[in-house]
This record gives structure tokens, sequence and C-alpha cells, in this order.
């Protein structure tokens, strides 16, 4: 097992040939390379195989002998300076190391059919592979700037990837957004490393740790600064992992391909942040203060993401807030000092919304079939609804993930993100409250996702969400849900792509017209007046379709990961009962560092209490978000008991202007990109503008001033110019008497 130790400089190599060869490939045989692109996938995955492969065997190794091994080679000596670099390898490397191969693996199979017919394939497997590799070398580095190197080559992948359809305005200013918020925080992540090796002189980790404790312990540095420091390097961690208040580039990022937001923006890049704080924590704990602005930046982040994702309508950002979210879990339990409950919040999360976020891409390519490719209409989820006949295996994927992410027992985040709520309350009970709270929001706009997206909504007597009267909202949806319902639609959808322009301008004008359409048709009329390729021919299309194997195979690989994954941190030990807490034991080290011990005694009473109090608070999401977005009035109306649960409806409860109150700060973002507009962009750029008038008016004037005044002076001295050299001898005797005489005065 030494051997495997020693060999484990390899891990963040092994993916690296295949964007090598890739980028060779298309610089030297452009043709060859891209006939033959669809094998590139290949090797992807075999290489990360291998490397998860190793992984596991580290794991292992770490459950049955917790140990950290470090090995670093010198790079560059001298008096002043002295930097290495290295690998180290502990539990949290080798947790951080299975989570990025697995969710990558599907990830890369999945791909290979999502992105089969897009003209960047070879270029998207390239970028894959370069950030698995950027991705590995930083969860395996043992100093903070080998750290922050390959942290920037995980931001400068995700700006790639980000702005992977870089001809489209959209995406090109996701992905400089991303790149700018990312440098504000990676700015601050230097400043931290810079002031900590000029408190301690070293920058690996273990020496780091003992010294930094050994200086606090002694008082002998002084605490604003180390403070500052500290602060300077979670920066880093606020900016990559999407924490309040750089949070605003992560639902933009999901304009990049649906497969980037499943690895880079829901399993591994953001979760850099948490990893950085977490392998830091031993750092961060002897300071009180750090710890609980990390806890309050978390707990705000919790509930800010909770309520933006409340009514926005792009499937892909609603999951992005919901990582938003998810993520401000995992921090505000690192403030808390709770390592292992974050540690497993961010592996059940990671399996649950890359399964989430896959199921979304699913979605999209089958939108894409009716709409043609456009965002606006295929991540609509407005357009969806009745999903459930044509795509069963994607439903069922995506309402496991759901289950599993709102925090509902059996599934794998029940039990990270119960933990997590409890050591909340113990904590604080103002963010216990809050905490517990956020669960029921993540509840219920995870439900109206998938309501919105597989069952549609019909709310047409009471008041809906966004406090509009008199309103009435159907799901627009051009298959509708039975069968006869299916038929009418084809024969009324035929009937109105077989007609010209004219005959369908008169339709639309004259609904008694003999060429009746369905509601639901002639409600998305306008998406097909500019569609060209919509014939008779084509009609196959018109229908939402089951995505293909390849990418349900990762699909369900998740749910499989997502029903039992949670195992791992399963802490039963009664007699009768074996012990499955694995992240414990794998987290020993760790642990002991931190000082805390784990519980072999299991209080059974106090888990079925805690667990009921949470649960019951996520149905209450789910009972609201059904009563919202499920049609049940009609069900209502015709058993007669629509005045008996009128009252319980929240329109009921909520004012009007609550509810206006609550959807637009949600719709709207919470107006924290409109206030960086105004207060951030417009500002730099009026100080631009006003610091350019400076320097062409004022700046630039003075030798421009200093040159005119020369030539006007030149101009009038030659007119005193007569030629003779005793009149230019008495001026300047004249001068130079002048001189002496102030020289004696003085």
């Amino acid at each position: 097992m030494e051997y495997t130790h020693q060999s484990s400089w390899i891990i963040p190599f092994i993916p690296l040939p295949v964007p090598m060869l890739i980028g060779a490939g298309l610089l030297l045989f452009p043709v060859a390379t891209k006939n033959i692109r669809r094998m590139w996938s290949f090797p992807s995955i075999l290489l990360l195989t291998i490397v998860m492969i190793y992984s596991v065997n580290l794991s292992i190794h770490q459950i049955h002998k917790s140990s950290i091994y470090q090995y670093v080679w010198s790079w560059t000596i001298n008096a002043d300076l002295s930097l290495e670099f290295g690998y180290f390898i502990d539990s949290l490397t080798s947790i951080m190391s299975i989570l990025i191969t697995t969710v990558g693996i599907l990830v890369l199979i999945y791909s290979d059919n999502y992105m089969s017919h897009d003209q960047g394939y070879l270029r998207f497997f390239a970028y894959m592979g370069f950030f698995n590799t950027a991705m590995l070398g930083l969860v395996t580095s043992s100093n903070l700037i080998q750290i922050y190197i390959f942290w920037e080559l995980v931001g400068m992948c995700s700006y790639l990837l980000i702005g992977f359809w870089f001809t489209r305005p959209i995406a090109a200013n996701a992905c400089q957004k991303a790149f700018v918020t990312n440098r504000v925080g990676d700015f601050g992540l230097l400043l931290g490393i810079l002031g900590l090796y000029w408190i301690t002189g070293s920058l690996e980790f273990r020496d780091l740790f003992q010294i930094f404790n050994n200086l606090i312990s002694k008082d002998e540095v002084n605490i604003f600064f180390v403070t500052l420091c500290a602060l300077f390097l979670f920066c880093g961690s606020v900016a990559k992992s999407a924490q309040f208040p750089l949070h605003v580039w992560l639902p933009d990022a999901m304009e990049g391909p649906t497969p980037i937001s499943a690895l880079i923006h829901a399993a591994t890049m953001v979760a850099a942040g948490i990893f950085l704080v977490a392998r830091l924590l031993p750092l961060f704990i002897v300071i009180p203060f750090v710890m609980k602005v990390v806890a309050f930046i978390g707990i705000i982040t919790v509930v800010l993401g909770a309520t933006l994702a409340l009514a926005q309508k792009d499937i892909k950002k609603n999951l992005a807030y919901s990582t938003i979210s998810q993520l401000g879990y995992m921090m505000l339990a690192l403030g808390m000092g709770c390592y292992r409950a974050a540690l497993f919040h961010l592996i059940t999360h990671a399996y649950s919304k890359a399964l989430l976020f896959l199921g979304s891409g699913s979605i999209i390519h089958s939108m894409e079939a009716i709409v043609g490719y456009s965002p606006d209409k295929s991540q609509n989820m407005v357009l969806m609804g009745g999903l459930t006949k044509h795509t069963p295996i994607t439903k069922t994927a995506f309402l496991i993930g759901t289950l599993s992410l709102c925090g509902i027992p059996p599934f794998a985040c029940f039990w990270s993100k119960d933990e997590i709520l409890n050591d909340s309350w113990l904590y604080s009970p103002v963010f216990g409250i809050i905490a517990f709270s956020a669960a029921g929001l993540t509840a219920f706009y995870m439900f109206r996702i998938y309501l919105l997206v597989f069952d549609g909504y019909l709310n047409v007597h009471f008041q809906n969400f966004n406090g509009k009267k008199n309103s009435s909202f159907y799901s627009i949806s051009l298959w509708g849900k039975g069968k006869e319902e299916k038929k009418r639609n084809k024969i009324h959808l035929l009937a109105f792509l077989t007609m010209n322009n004219d005959e369908r301008t008169t339709l639309f004008r004259n609904n008694k017209s003999s060429h009746q359409i369905h509601r639901n048709v002639k409600s998305i009329r306008h998406l097909f007046m500019d569609i060209s390729y919509f014939s008779t021919k084509n009609t196959a299309c018109f229908y939402p379709h089951e995505s293909d194997n390849t990418m349900l195979f990762s699909m369900l690989v998740l749910v499989l990961f997502t029903l039992f994954i949670g195992t791992i941190g399963i802490s039963f030990s009664q007699e009768g009962i074996h012990n499955l807490d694995f992240l414990s034991k794998l987290l020993t080290p760790s642990i002991d560092l931190l000082h805390q011990n784990s519980n072999d005694s299991f209080d059974w009473y106090a888990f079925v209490k805690n667990a009921t109090f949470s649960v019951s608070i996520v149905f209450l999401g789910v009972y609201i978000a059904s009563l919202l977005y499920k049609p049940v009035y009609s069900t209502l109306q015709n058993l007669n008991l629509l005045n008996f649960f009128e009252k319980y409806l929240p329109t009921k409860i909520v004012s009007d202007k609550m509810k206006n109150l609550i959807y637009d700060w949600s719709y709207n973002i919470g107006y924290i990109d409109a206030f960086y507009v105004r207060s951030l962009t417009t500002g730099v750029r009026k100080f631009a503008k006003l610091n350019s008038f400076f320097d062409r008016r004022v700046i630039d004037e003075i030798p421009n001033s200093v040159g005119i005044s020369s030539f006007f002076l030149g101009e009038a001295i030659k007119y005193f110019g007569s030629g003779r050299i005793s009149s230019y001898i008495f001026v300047f005797l004249f001068f130079v008497l002048i001189f002496i005489f102030i020289v004696i005065l003085n």
C-alpha cells in the first residue's frame, strides 16, 4: 500500500493525455480527427475510470488504516523564499477524488450522446479532460500556492465551458460575468495566502497549521491581521462556491451545455470552495470570529437561494438557485464546526443534484425536438407539462432526485440535511428556524418544478402565487395527457401546420372557423410562426420522447447513488444493527484534528423526534406546491369540497401584498444584479469617463500648454533680435548684474 501512496502523484495527470491528443490532432490532422470524433469519448471515460479505481483503493486504505501521506519536491529555494510542489493524501482528498471521478464518468457517458450533434464535440471533451485534471490537481495539492495554481486552472476551464457556445451573446456575457466575479474572490485568496506566508513562513498544510496554532496559543501574532488574512482566504471560497454576495455568476453559468451544469456547477467546481474551507478548517477554528462569519454567510446564502428559486421559469436556473441554497447549508455546517455533516451533505447533494441536472438535460433535449434549439422555450417550465407519459424514466429519476433534495427519507440528502438542521438548532435557535424554513421552501420549489414539468398546472378559481386576480394558468402543452386528447391535438396540429400564413391569420382572427384547433395548440401559435422546417412529414418530432440509452444509463446509475449513498453516514450501532457509518471512519484523522469525537451510542428517540419535525416541514412545502401548481380545483369542485379547502389555501392565508412582494423578490432575483449594475457597473463607467476627461483635459493639457507657450514665447522673442552682438552682450551683462545684486542682498 505504501507504493500506492508513493505513486499518487500521477492521479491528476491520468486524464491529461486526452485533451493534449485532441488538441494535437486538430492542429496537425484536423480532418481525420473530426472523422473519428466519437471515438475520443472512450479514452476519456477509460482514463477517468482508472483514476476512480485508484481513488477507491485509497479510500479503502483510509478506512482500515487512518493515515496522512505527504510527499513534496523542492521547486525554488533561496534565502528568503522556499516553494515546494507535492501531493497530500488524506481522507478529504480520497472523498473528493471519488466524487469528481464518479460524477465525471457518468457525465462523460451522458455527454457522448447529448453533444453528438454539436460541432464542438471534440472541443467539449478536450475542455472536460483538462477540467478533470485541474480539479484532481486541486484536491491533491499539498500547499496553498499549488492550490492557487490549480484553482485558477479550474476557473479557466469553467470560463471556457460556460462560454462553450460563445457565438451566442448571452453565453459570452455569462462566462465573462463568471470570470470577473471569481477574480474578485481569487484576489482575496491570493492576499490571504501571502499574508499567511508572511506570518508563518510556510505554505505546506501540516507545517502551516502547527505553526499558526502555536502562534495563536502563545499570543505572538496580531489577532486583527490574522483574522484579516483568514477572511481573505474565505473570499476565494465565497466566489467559487457561489456564496452571498458573490453568488450572482452561478445562475447565468447555466448558459453552458447541461452536462457542464451537472459536473461543474453542481458536483465538483462549486464544491471546490467547500473543499478549501474544509481543508483550512483547523486554521479557521482557532479564530472564533472567522467561524461566525462563515456560518453567517452560509445561513444568508441558504435563505437567499431558497427564496430566489420560488418564481423562476428556467428549469436550469431554478436548479442553480437550489444549488446555491444547498452550498449555503454546507458552509453553515463548516462555520458551526460540523466537519462531518458538511462533507456528508457535499457527497449526497452532489449525486442528487447531478441527477436533477441530467434529468433536466433529458427534458430539454426532448423539448428541443418540439420547439427547436431555443433556450427561452426549451428550458421554460411554463411551456412544458404533461411529460409524464412521454418520458417515464426521466420522470421517475427526476422524482427521486427531487425527493432526495427535499430531505424525504430514506433518500440520500435526508440523512445529511437532517444532521445539519439539528446542529444548526443546537448552535443557534435563530439559525435553526431559518434553516428549517429554508428546508420547507426547498420542498416547495422542487415540487413546483416537478409539477410544472411533468403534470402542468391549472389554477382558475383562486389567486395565483404572483398575486394577480382573475387569471387562469394552463400548462401550455402540445401533447396533452390522454390518448384522445393527443389524437385531437395531433389532428388539429396537422391542420394548423398545413395552412398557409393567410389561412393561419384568418384562423386566429375567427375562432369559429372550420379549422378549429385545441386551446393548448392555439396558446403556443407564436412558437411555430417562424419555424420553417415544420411540415407533415416531421410530425413524429412534435411529441416529446425519452432520451437515448446512454443518457438514461447515467441517470439510472445516479438514481442508485441517490437511493443508497446516504447509508455511508448512518450511525446505527446498537445491538443487532451494524454500524454503517463509513464516513466517520474515513474522516477520523480530520475529526481528531478538530477535537470532535464520534458518538458510538445512538438515541432513537431524539432521531425520530428531529426527523419527524423536519419531514413535517418538508411535507408542508410539498402540500403548498401541490395546491398552487396541481390541477386540484376542478376535482374539489366536483366533490363539493371547494368551500372546505379554500380557507386552507395559502392564497387565503397570505395577503395579496405579501404575495406580490415575495413573487417580485424572487422573479427579479432579489434585485441584487440590478443593484450591482447601478452601484458598480454604472459607477465604474462614470468614474472611467471622469478619469478619461481628467486625463485628456488636465493631464494631457499640461505638456500641451508648455509646448504652446514655448512656441508663442519664441515667436515673441524673435522680434527683439537685432542681429548685433553688442546688444546681446549688453542684455546678458544687465541680467548678470541683477543676479549679482540679488545675491549680495541675501
